[in-house]
């Protein structure tokens, strides 16, 4: 598993005791296995609980969208336009724009047009798509990407 997992300072801090507490390498391996084991297994039950959580969320999404009140069933919608807009704008028109202008003798700086930091959009768009740890979790249970409706 790559990444930083919040246990994984602690699992090297207790290899470093293991070592420490049992001189005869052979027990020390024995245990450090069983840490490993133990850190996995933690990793695993992290995953399902976040999977577990993701598809709860879903149940919520679904009474969320058949909701009558547009207060209730449109905010995702709206924030996925904001999303998609400023994506647009970003990479799209926005360079698109200087590009006509500078073509047409009319150059623009464009620091002089509306900056958006997409870097602070992304977590949320990426949430939206479920893009995150959802497919780390497939990974990890060998569920393909690829949909075989």
């Amino acid at each position: 598993m790559s990444g930083f997992m919040p246990w994984d300072g602690v699992v090297d801090l207790l290899k470093t005791g293991i070592d420490k507490i049992w001189p005869n390498k052979d027990e020390a391996d024995k245990a450090k296995a069983a840490l490993e084991q133990a850190a996995a297994a933690g990793a695993l039950q992290e995953m399902q609980n976040q999977w577990d959580n993701a598809k709860a969320q879903i149940d919520v999404n679904k009474q969320e969208a058949s909701n009558a009140s547009i207060f209730v069933a449109g905010w995702r919608p709206f924030i996925g336009w904001v999303c998609g807009f400023s994506f647009a704008w970003a990479f799209v028109f926005q360079p698109i724009a200087v590009m006509i202008a500078a073509s047409v003798g009319h150059p623009i700086n464009a620091k002089e047009l509306a900056v958006l930091d997409f870097s602070q959009i992304q977590p949320v768009l990426y949430g939206m798509l479920g893009l995150g740890a959802m497919r780390t979790y497939e990974k990890v249970k060998g569920v393909s990407s690829q949909s075989n409706h």
